[in-house]
């Protein structure tokens, strides 16, 4: 009697996973016998695609739950992809037995090998690397260090460091994880010698390696970090090389000064606090004389008067060097001052208040608070600066004083969070107050100056849920299509009519627009049209649809 075979993934749940249309070119794939599976194990699968190129896939699961990976763009921009969909059904094909030990295509290869030679195998690779560019960086990194002096391994890993991270015109989003494997491995011989007796080689080429990828930065989109993480590594092999290798504390500490001032990617923020223990009591005061000499020649900043020639960031770089110094010595007042220096925005003196009051100390935070608002009282209100100052005020008692600093932001640069402020403090009338203030404006202020006001009023007014005077004021004034969408979806119930007039209007934007997302998009907002009026007023309304954008048959398609 035969087993029947169990497939080892379920063919509903792939569907559902890739969608009727992905499904289709997978199987077009499986069929074709572009599926080459390389291993099969418990865990999962592994396998070789053909299609514009060769893709590596790996499914891992079983049953209905189903995850992996490919190599194919469509992957990295959408998930599923038709390469997976081939390598499930080509799994299920192959049947229970390919899970034994050996299965796949590698399997095979691994056997055949073992049948080898030492020799024979060592001309095989070597024959390979000739040829294949990655696999002979991989290797020669591997053997840097075979029989070679100092100089001779500097220059090795060196040129190894420069070639892996070397960046052509620019590397896109899709190269950059293939980049950062190469630079990753670069790294691997660095951190062996970081603890041995070439400590100091490898604390020099840490640093070269560090210069490197920060220099490669600029022409690389990576919007995935890779880059702060591999800097990151060099900074730990760097920091493992210097307690091992024990340099003079003092030179230690100007070289890492002089990084921490110029980098531009904190790969050495606060590195007198990272490596204390390396530069020791010599070279902690020598870090710290650089940063307050260089401090003490920066003059204040303020809203009132500016400094000019002065790069910004040197207040921040040297501000945190001191504050962590400043902390360890738990000297308050010096941290406070430090951070009074440069005064020279509303956000400054918001982080100063912010720190006071983390600090426990609420009065000295409101009087900064307030002095900020002064200071820059003739420019629009911050107003993160202005809740703060409103909180502090509220919660000394001064209840008054607060909603005054709230009206004071609002008419000036009105906001719906300033709102929710007020109406928490003053109550209906504040809601008066606010509706009053801007209804009027709406027709009269400058249309650039109150860019959004309508929008405002119209969330205040659904906020009240005050939905009548909504609809009467986008009939006003007008609204965006976001915020005329959100009142319909909050006002259905009670105003259907301009709920369905709204979803109508947004139907035609995305009709006209096209492409799938949008037919869907559009498809949703139909059906919720369907529930807020008769079944004949449907009827007719699909008609004029299919009349209007016949022509766009995937939008057909989603209405039948």
């Amino acid at each position: 009697m035969t087993t029947k075979h169990r497939p080892r993934f379920d063919i509903a749940a792939l569907r559902e996973l890739a969608g009727d249309k992905v499904f289709a070119r997978g199987e077009a794939y499986h069929r074709d016998g572009q599926v080459v599976l390389l291993s099969i194990n418990t865990g999962r699968v592994v396998a070789q695609v053909s299609g514009t190129e060769d893709y590596r896939t790996v499914l891992t699961g079983r049953g209905k739950e189903i995850d992996g990976e490919c190599s194919c763009r469509a992957f990295e921009d959408w998930g599923f992809c038709k390469h997976m969909v081939a390598v499930a059904l080509a799994a299920n094909a192959a049947g229970n037995d390919s899970e034994a030990d050996g299965a796949g295509a590698l399997g095979r290869i691994r056997a055949h090998l073992r049948g080898k030679g030492v020799d024979a195998l060592v001309e095989m690779v070597v024959e390979l690397a000739e040829r294949d560019p990655a696999l002979f960086r991989k290797l020669e990194l591997a053997t840097a260090t075979v029989d070679a002096d100092d100089k001779t391994l500097e220059r090795r890993l060196g040129k190894a460091i420069d070639a892996a991270t070397r960046i052509g015109d620019y590397i896109d989003y899709r190269q950059v994880r293939d980049w950062a494997k190469g630079v990753d491995a670069t790294l691997d011989p660095l951190g062996e010698l970081a603890s041995g007796d070439r400590a100091c080689l490898a604390l020099k080429l840490a640093e070269r390696a560090i210069d490197r990828i920060e220099q490669a930065i600029g022409s690389i989109d990576d919007s995935d970090g890779y880059c702060g993480a591999l800097l990151n590594r060099a900074r730990d092999i760097h920091l493992a090389a210097a307690v091992a290798a024990r340099p003079d504390p003092v030179a230690l500490a100007r070289d890492l000064f002089a990084r921490e001032m110029d980098e531009g990617y904190d790969t050495f923020y606060r590195a007198a606090q990272v490596y204390s223990a390396v530069l020791g009591k010599k070279g902690l005061a020598e870090y710290r004389r650089l940063a307050a000499e260089a401090w003490a020649k920066l003059p204040p900043r303020s809203g009132k008067s500016r400094a000019t020639g002065e790069l910004l960031g040197d207040y921040d770089r040297l501000k945190d060097m001191l504050d962590g110094f400043a902390e360890g010595d738990g000297d308050l007042a010096a941290r406070i001052a430090l951070r009074t220096k440069d005064l020279s925005s509303p956000w400054k003196y918001l982080e100063l208040a912010e720190f006071c009051r983390a600090q426990g100390r609420n009065e000295e935070a409101l009087r900064h608070a307030e002095e900020g608002l002064w200071v820059f009282e003739d420019q629009e209100p911050d107003e993160r600066l202005v809740l703060f100052a409103a909180e502090l005020l509220a919660k000394a008692g001064r209840k008054s004083d607060a909603e005054a600093r709230l009206w004071r932001g609002f008419e000036k640069e009105p906001s719906l969070e300033l709102y929710t402020r007020l109406r928490k403090l003053g109550g209906k009338a504040a809601c008066e107050r606010a509706i009053g203030f801007l209804e009027p404006r709406l027709a009269t202020k400058n249309p650039t100056r109150w860019h959004g006001a309508g929008d405002l009023l119209i969330s205040i007014l659904m906020q009240e849920k005050l939905f009548d005077a909504a609809w009467a004021s986008i009939r006003r004034h007008g609204a965006s299509t976001g915020t005329k969408e959100t009142l319909a979806r909050a006002s259905e119930a009670t105003h259907p009519r301009e709920a369905v007039n709204v979803y109508a209007e947004h139907v035609a934007q995305l009709a006209a627009v096209g492409g799938n997302q949008a037919y869907a998009e559009a498809k949703k907002l139909i059906g919720r049209m369907a529930g807020l009026r008769s079944a004949a007023e449907h009827g007719t309304y699909l008609a004029e649809l299919k009349t209007r954008f016949g022509r766009k048959r995937n939008f057909m398609k989603l209405l039948e």
